[in-house]
């Protein structure tokens, strides 16, 4: 998209749902999501699964489970015929009873945290021995991640802890071979497409962070503390995906990650970043009021970075649609922003879930097609030399006419939320949303550049 047609004018902020409740996932849906890994199994020929869980990696397990092990270890191996076990730690044998699917319990005290007590231990090879690996001829271990977009080369890669490959090796004589793409790989994962229930599901927390985003972004003013706004960016109690990011002026000092006491100062730049389980909000810009604050080497810093980089946004929007491959998502984003005179180098789009970045079929000549029930994240991370970096990153999904027509039909009031989100990005916005995309989030397609100018955002001529 041309940048000429881009526009820096007043305009109305985006519409803000507060008590939103959780939607919680039906036996139905937990039901369904079993027989989906149970179906990829089959089709592969896996015997069973060991499928690895901490709490930064554990969506896999929690999509069977419904649950983490929080602060300690935890497996799911689920057999052929649907018979599951969990293997827990000393504080998580209680969830066993709570888990969405039926499980056979078995204590791992390893998996629990340092110098607790190790008491009625058995070795792990001999649990595994007693889920039956040992009798298998193909399993499949479940980490987190796919380590190459070709599954021949991806096979042979584990990513669980070494004591519990080691294990599992010890236990069987059978193949192992890394199994994450059942779970997540774009053209075959069981988690990359939702059904109503889980959309609803997921909504709940992309409404979440664009609404506490958008409530830090109206309390940006010279001298609040990192801090303050990095309290606006948490929410309701819930875990977020990312570590949250409110940070102003020269980034990463001594190291540091999180939000601290230093004070918001005009005309520097400024990010924040905070995500929930199905969506994540971010945006970057210079907290000032108009172009004449910019510093003297960025004074072209709206035509140079910011509206090429809500053209790309845009773009994306407009013609992403399910049945599209991809790659050729990757080449509309290639063309209307090229990486050689942008910067930008990763996936300009992924899946998300319970995690922030699952996985993503958008990359160079990807054939995994986009699906009806995807939900994805608008990521498209400009890095121009000598210019401060700009975002406005949110999630969508991408909808058929049958499943639309089954959430508004289910969820009434979300489907209304729905409406309302695409009506703001048509009329006021005045990008072309593709028919396909439902958003999520409330601030999809808004950009304030600069942060100052609170009545004022990027639209499309």
């Amino acid at each position: 998209m041309n940048s000429t047609v881009i526009q820096l004018q007043t305009t109305q902020a985006p519409r803000q749902f507060s008590d939103v409740p959780p939607a919680v996932l039906t036996d139905a849906t937990m039901l369904e999501r079993k027989n989906k890994v149970l179906e990829r199994m089959r089709e592969e020929r896996f015997d069973a699964l060991v499928i690895y869980a901490d709490k930064e990696h554990g969506g896999n397990f929690e999509y069977l489970t419904g649950f983490i092990p929080r602060f300690e270890e935890g497996l799911l191996v689920l057999d052929k015929s649907g018979h599951a076990t969990a293997i827990l730690g000393n504080e998580n044998l209680k969830m066993a009873q709570h888990a969405r699917l039926p499980v056979t319990l078995k204590h791992c005290p390893h998996f629990s945290l340092p110098n607790q007590p190790m008491d009625n231990e058995k070795p792990l090879s001999q649990l595994f021995n007693e889920t039956g690996l040992s009798a298998m001829s193909k399993i499949g271990l479940v980490g987190w991640k796919m380590f190459t977009t070709t599954l021949a080369d991806n096979a042979k890669f584990f990513d669980l802890p070494y004591f519990i490959v080691e294990a599992v090796k010890n236990s069987t004589h059978a193949d192992l071979l890394n199994a994450a793409h059942l779970f997540i790989r774009g053209d075959k994962g069981a988690r990359t497409v939702n059904n109503a229930n889980e959309i609803a599901h997921y909504e709940y927390g992309a409404n979440l962070a664009s609404k506490c985003m958008l409530t830090a972004l109206d309390a940006v003013e010279p001298g609040i503390r990192e801090t303050e706004l990095g309290a606006l960016l948490a929410a309701e109690g819930q875990y977020q995906t990312v570590v949250a990011i409110a940070a102003t002026g020269q980034r990463f000092e001594k190291a540091n990650l999180y939000p601290s006491y230093k004070k918001v100062e005009r005309g520097q730049p400024l990010s924040m970043t905070t995500g929930f389980k199905g969506g994540l909000s971010s945006r970057s810009g210079f907290v000032i009021a108009d172009e004449t604050e910019l510093p003297e080497n960025q004074k072209d810093y709206l035509d140079r970075v910011a509206k090429p980089y809500f053209g790309a946004v845009a773009a994306w929007l407009t013609h992403i649609h399910v049945g599209m491959a991809g790659g050729e998502l990757y080449n509309l984003v290639e063309n209307v922003l090229p990486k050689a005179q942008y910067g930008w180098h990763l996936n300009p789009g992924h899946l998300s879930a319970d995690e922030e970045w699952m996985s993503s079929p958008v990359y160079p000549q990807s054939n995994e097609t986009l699906k009806s029930g995807m939900i994805l994240q608008i990521d498209i991370i400009p890095s121009v030399p000598g210019y401060t970096g700009v975002s406005a990153e949110e999630s969508v999904a991408l909808a058929d006419a049958a499943l639309q027509k089954n959430i508004a039909e289910n969820y009434p009031e979300l489907w209304a939320r729905i409406e309302a989100r695409r009506t703001y990005i048509r009329d006021v916005l005045k990008i072309a949303l593709s028919d396909d995309v439902i958003p999520l989030s409330n601030g999809v397609g808004y950009l304030r550049p600069f942060m100052l100018a609170k009545d004022k955002a990027l639209v499309v001529g």
